[in-house]
């Protein structure tokens, strides 16, 4: 279907309560019947993680393709985001109606190591994905932003919490802080009450990790750092400059935190926007020519270890 005519869909349905009521409903299905998804082969990931001795790593990141990024610290495993559907967007009967995936996950859910925690920032369908969720081991603890829990909370993990911006969660050694984001949390619009953010997590022997989500340009996490790994998103900013940065403005938050080493993703997974698909790498490329060793993952599948 042609982009104006997705527009004046999505136009009508903003303006009309039913039609946003329809859509909470078929955005919250678990994707059981979707074989219509399975039937088109998506294209495997450039890269093949090696998780070997992954338990015994102090810190350590693998990005899985768009938002999704497998993270070691602090003792604890942690899946941000996870996404693993074929599709992503709402459920009508055997399919999904939304954004085909270009690239398969660099591992599929059943070589992943045990998890400990999963991150959601925020209710949007690239970032949950009720039918990835559906599948993940229930003993997880989920960790969401207030208004989010809802859409997890009946998949039957063990514990499922809200947190707020500037609020700490401490499980064992690791600390995870809400931080302040320039974006939106709604999932069909009229539901406007569910918030979102970021997540800074803390070791307590001075490694600290910064998962930025999705976000506009912002000066608000001046101060948080020094961090050793920034994980930012640098696509759909063509044309939703208001909700994502574009890759210049993501290195530039790179350097309000201090980070040593960035980890770019929301980029090359789905096609969300106007931007060609590896525009945003080019230009990150481009704008980080002069510490290129600072950007430590560029394709899906790569990993970062801090030695």
């Amino acid at each position: 279907m042609p982009q104006s005519a997705w527009r004046s869909i999505t136009d009508f349905a903003k303006k009309n309560d039913w039609p946003l009521r329809v859509a909470d409903r078929l955005g919250r299905g678990q994707g059981k019947l979707r074989w219509i998804d399975r039937l088109r082969q998506v294209p495997p990931a450039p890269l093949k993680p090696d998780l070997t001795e992954w338990q015994d790593r102090q810190l350590s990141a693998v990005w899985l393709g768009h938002a999704t990024v497998l993270l070691r610290i602090a003792g604890q495993t942690i899946l941000t985001d996870p996404v693993f559907s074929s599709r992503v967007g709402l459920g009508f009967g055997f399919l999904t109606a939304g954004p085909l995936r270009q690239q398969r996950s660099a591992l599929p859910i059943a070589q992943l190591p045990p998890i400990d925690l999963i991150l959601l920032s925020h209710a949007h369908f690239d970032h949950l994905d009720r039918p990835t969720l559906a599948r993940l081991p229930k003993r997880s603890r989920v960790i969401t932003f207030e208004g989010v829990s809802d859409l997890a909370r009946d998949l039957h993990f063990a514990d499922v919490t809200e947190m707020q911006w500037g609020e700490t969660i401490r499980i064992g050694d690791l600390s995870i802080t809400g931080l302040p984001v320039v974006h939106w949390g709604a999932r069909t619009f009229r539901d406007a009450h569910r918030k979102y953010g970021a997540f800074l997590l803390e070791d307590g022997q001075g490694r600290r990790v910064l998962y930025g989500a999705d976000t506009a340009y912002h000066e608000q996490w001046r101060g948080v750092g020094p961090v050793d790994l920034a994980i930012l998103g640098i696509g759909a900013y063509d044309p939703y400059i208001a909700a994502h940065a574009t890759p210049e403005q993501a290195l530039a938050m790179a350097n309000h935190v201090e980070a040593r080493h960035v980890l770019p993703i929301h980029h090359s997974t789905f096609n969300l926007s106007h931007e060609p698909l590896a525009e945003p790498m080019q230009r990150l490329s481009a704008a980080s020519a002069d510490r290129p060793e600072r950007i430590v993952v560029r394709q899906v599948g790569g990993s970062w270890t801090d030695r």
